[in-house]
């Protein structure tokens, strides 16, 4: 008989054996064991018992929890989930998991959860009608869970590993041609967010930094904005300042002259309606707020404001996102480097920034070999290209790639 910490192997009669493996102690502090009865020889026995040792040494979870789904999401929501995401998103995994999840896999064991049960459960969904992008976002849910649960030592596997997700098509970017964004500007000047507008569309903010951007956070001698927070809304009603989307999104924005012109302006006409409202006025040194000093509500700007711009402009409907995509778009047509992009988007790299605007490469790429062409054959002042080099006797030709000019 082996210590009972290593396990024992007990006879129980004729090829028949007790093998017991130490396992912990349990909340009472008493000794726990998981027990297998084994049918054959000995060395069957000895043979199950060291497989079970090796995984229990490994660190894999070799009794199953006793626990069902709807339990254990509960415990992950709570002592893990809470803790790492952002009001907002805790909200956003609360709802999936009780809309598309709980219902068809919430009773099951943790443990008997395989492969296959989330592969139909992602099937059912799809039949019902559900978007790619809500099937992959539940199936991001789903696979942070189970990751702790195996880190908890109550998985040896993770379910989410290795299903088929239904492929999710991009959207095709909607944006503004510099024209177009002319014309939205035009017109917006005439709005008491036209600081707001004009902020958004050559900076590239997201609505909900320039939705949480505080007086303090403006330097108009230097021409600077720091971003330093977000503004979420909470479900059922409030709002409440948050840290900005990743760490790379703190970030210092250089402003045009225009855009320290405009919000000089603002903030002139902002301290009128301040006195006007009286103590009806709530400070929260907020640069963009509605008729009481409150942050902002992101859809009441697009259903009362921006949208009404950009009909009055006879431009198409897009998003208020949109004026980011925007941004970042007319930077780079305009030869602005990636990397300066990137930083005043606040992506996490530049390599993300290429993905997002890879439509704007192809242009960037034909302005570059236009440019590399005049740098090693030469181009006249007046646009015409220089005669072409030889070497030896042999002409080499020469190929011109016109720069194409952004939609």
């Amino acid at each position: 008989m082996l210590s009972a910490m290593a396990g024992q192997i007990i006879s129980r009669g004729k090829n028949t054996w007790l093998v017991r493996v130490y396992i912990g102690r349990d909340a009472a502090g008493k000794r726990s064991y998981l027990n297998k009865t084994i049918h054959g020889t000995k060395k069957d026995a000895q043979s199950w018992l060291t497989s079970k040792l090796r995984e229990r040494d490994m660190g894999v979870a070799i009794q199953p929890a006793q626990t069902t789904l709807n339990e254990y999401l509960d415990r992950w929501l709570d002592s893990a989930a809470k803790a790492k995401v952002r009001a907002k998103t805790f909200a956003g995994y609360k709802e999936t998991l009780s809309r598309y999840v709980r219902a068809e896999l919430g009773s099951r064991l943790l443990a008997k959860i395989a492969p296959v049960d989330v592969q139909a459960l992602y099937n059912k969904l799809r039949e019902m009608g559900l978007s790619p992008r809500t099937i992959q976002y539940t199936n991001m849910i789903l696979k942070q869970a189970f990751k702790q649960a195996i880190h908890w030592r109550l998985l040896a596997f993770n379910p989410c590993d290795g299903v088929t997700l239904p492929k999710q098509v991009r959207r095709e970017m909607q944006v503004l041609a510099p024209e177009q964004a002319r014309r939205f500007l035009a017109v917006a000047r005439a709005d008491r967010y036209a600081a707001l507008y004009e902020l958004a569309l050559t900076t590239g903010m997201r609505p909900s930094e320039y939705s949480a951007l505080k007086w303090s956070d403006v330097d108009l001698e230097r021409g600077v904005v720091s971003i330093a927070r977000s503004l979420d809304w909470l479900p059922g009603g409030g709002w409440q300042f948050d840290e900005t989307k990743t760490g790379r999104s703190r970030r210092a924005v250089k402003l045009l002259v225009s855009v320290v012109q405009a919000l000089a302006q603002h903030k002139a006409r902002q301290l009128a309606q301040r006195s006007t409202a009286g103590t009806l006025w709530t400070d929260h040194d907020l640069v963009f707020t509605n008729e009481t000093g409150g942050p902002v509500d992101r859809h009441n700007l697009a259903n009362r404001s921006f949208r009404r711009i950009l009909k009055a402009a006879g431009l198409p409907v897009i998003r208020l996102y949109d004026l980011r995509h925007t941004a970042a778009t007319l930077a780079l047509s305009a030869g602005v480097p990636i990397k300066v992009v990137s930083e005043m988007l606040g992506h996490a790299s530049s390599a993300l920034t290429m993905d997002v605007y890879s439509h704007v490469l192809p242009h960037m790429q034909d302005d570059a070999a236009t440019r590399m062409e005049a740098l090693l054959w030469g181009q006249c002042e007046t646009g015409t290209a220089a005669p072409a080099a030889h070497t030896g006797t042999q002409g080499r030709r020469r190929h011109t790639m016109g720069t194409q000019q952004p939609s």
